[in-house]
């Protein structure tokens, strides 16, 4: 794995597969901080792999999707603190100049152990699952369905958030209930189709389709409110579609024409059978996927 860059000020105190996190100079840890900075780093992964060459400047369109799709959903609470501070009148940016545009500051949370993933389009992993069972994650779908169909409504369907490393793993409702308690579980459920749907209107609109995406929530250290944390809708939490080729396509391929890593993924399945190191992805790959991200944050965020 890429390794964290070092930023004056602030200590470098984990890694996922994309991004890092940091505490402010003197601080232990996440346990022992206000505020905790963000950064989108150009990895992709895929298959729970870190993949390499990375994709020039994801982590900035990834960043900068977040804080527009955070400015959006203004009816719930996220996780972003100002990233500036006044000494009089004058602003004192806190992200370090080294990673602005690929950084958010942010105040810690009690994150729950659950991915609140929401389906609006039947594909992928729930693709498969449906085609033995006639449902995802417990809940019974109509039959008949073909990859790629619009579902009747949005379904939510969870997931344990595995250790770094593991697998994450679909968990039924009723898991989740056991994980964080009834009350809170029934509150991510409402909240992930809440956004959803507001996103998926909105993305509508600009002729793009929001065809899944997971959230991650957690609890708010100071009242206990549940907070919105994390990336949100990026190309890499989300599957986004084209509509006009969704509409008119008669294949799936053609239907699901993809602004997210799409294309590494299915780069991947046919060049590596999923054991050892995975290969280099090609120039052409990299290219390509950086030219889908760029796009869906033109699409989106244009007036």
């Amino acid at each position: 794995m890429t390794s964290s860059a070092s930023l004056a000020d602030w200590s470098h105190v984990y890694s996922g597969k994309v991004r890092d996190l940091y505490v402010p100079a003197g601080r232990s840890g996440l346990d022992d901080t206000d505020a905790v900075l963000v950064v989108a780093s150009d990895r992709v992964s895929a298959f729970d792999h870190v993949l390499e060459p990375g994709i020039p400047g994801k982590g900035e369109l990834l960043t900068t999707l977040s804080l527009w799709w955070f400015d959006q959903l203004t009816e719930v609470p996220n996780h972003l603190i100002p990233d500036h501070v006044l000494d009089g009148e004058k602003a004192i940016e806190r992200i370090p100049a080294e990673v602005v545009g690929r950084a958010m500051l942010v105040k810690p949370l009690d994150m729950f152990p659950v991915e609140c993933v929401v389906r609006g389009y039947l594909t992928g992993s729930g693709w498969l699952e449906y085609q033995q069972t006639q449902s995802v994650c417990g809940v019974p779908l109509p039959s008949g369905l073909t990859d790629g169909d619009r579902l009747p409504e949005p379904i939510y369907t969870p997931a344990w958030k595995a250790p770094l490393g593991e697998h994450d793993e679909n968990i039924s409702f009723e898991r989740t209930v056991e994980l964080v308690g009834a009350e809170v579980a029934e509150e991510l459920r409402r909240l992930s189709l809440l956004i959803y749907t507001g996103a998926s209107e909105i993305a509508e609109k600009r002729g793009v389709i929001i065809a899944d995406t997971k959230f991650e929530f957690g609890a708010d250290r100071d009242t206990g409110e549940i907070t919105l944390a994390d990336e949100v809708l990026t190309s890499d939490s989300s599957r986004y579609w084209d509509a006009v080729a969704y509409a008119s396509g008669t294949t799936p391929r053609e239907r699901m024409a993809s602004f997210d890593k799409q294309i590494v993924r299915d780069w991947l399945s046919a060049n590596w059978d999923k054991t050892g190191t995975p290969p280099e992805l090609p120039a052409d790959i990299v290219e390509r996927t950086a030219a889908r991200y760029r796009e869906l944050l033109e699409r989106l965020t244009r007036a």
